[in-house]
């Protein structure tokens, strides 16, 4: 009954969410990587949702540089790059403690650099198609209107769950 009714509640609240003021700061993000879906979360209600595009390979926790993964856990947003070679960037935590530590198990490095991030600088295609593709290289793209709106709702420190 209760995933019912937080159900019900996204559903009525997603379309006016559309329409909320840019000033809603949001105190946490949720990647949900198996509905290419990011929400802007407030006091517990999504707000906002985006579509997303990840890596080639969208399946499983990011092991190793290079694996074209986006990380799964907790992490937090913790710095802002508007000068980015993508349309603005904002950096997730990876990796943390945990992430390190099975990394140096794998005598592999883990990778770094994160990003929720808009299209790249030098893109010609339109964003409608871009976003039909899984193409980074394990970060979280959404289209550059979209980046604007993140940017605006997200202060560093902000924690962001991705899920599978």
């Amino acid at each position: 009954m209760k995933a019912f009714l937080s159900l019900l509640i996204l559903i009525l609240l997603l379309p006016a969410a559309s329409l909320a003021d840019a000033s809603i700061r949001a105190d946490r993000v949720l990647v949900k990587k198996s509905e290419r879906a990011l929400y802007l979360i407030k006091d517990g209600i999504p707000y906002q949702k985006f579509n997303i595009a990840l890596g080639p390979r969208p399946r499983g926790h990011k092991q190793a540089s290079g694996d074209e993964r986006t990380p799964e856990g907790s992490y937090v947003l913790d710095f802002k790059n508007a000068d980015s070679k993508f349309y603005k960037s904002i950096r997730i935590s990876y990796p943390n403690a945990e992430d390190s530590m099975r990394a140096a198990l794998n005598d592999v490095d883990p990778g770094g650099f994160i990003m929720i991030h808009g299209l790249p600088n030098d893109s010609t295609l339109p964003a409608s198609i871009v976003q039909q593709f899984n193409w980074t290289d394990g970060c979280i793209a959404v289209t550059n209107q979209e980046m604007d709106k993140i940017w605006l709702a997200v202060e560093l420190g902000t924690p962001i769950d991705i899920l599978p």
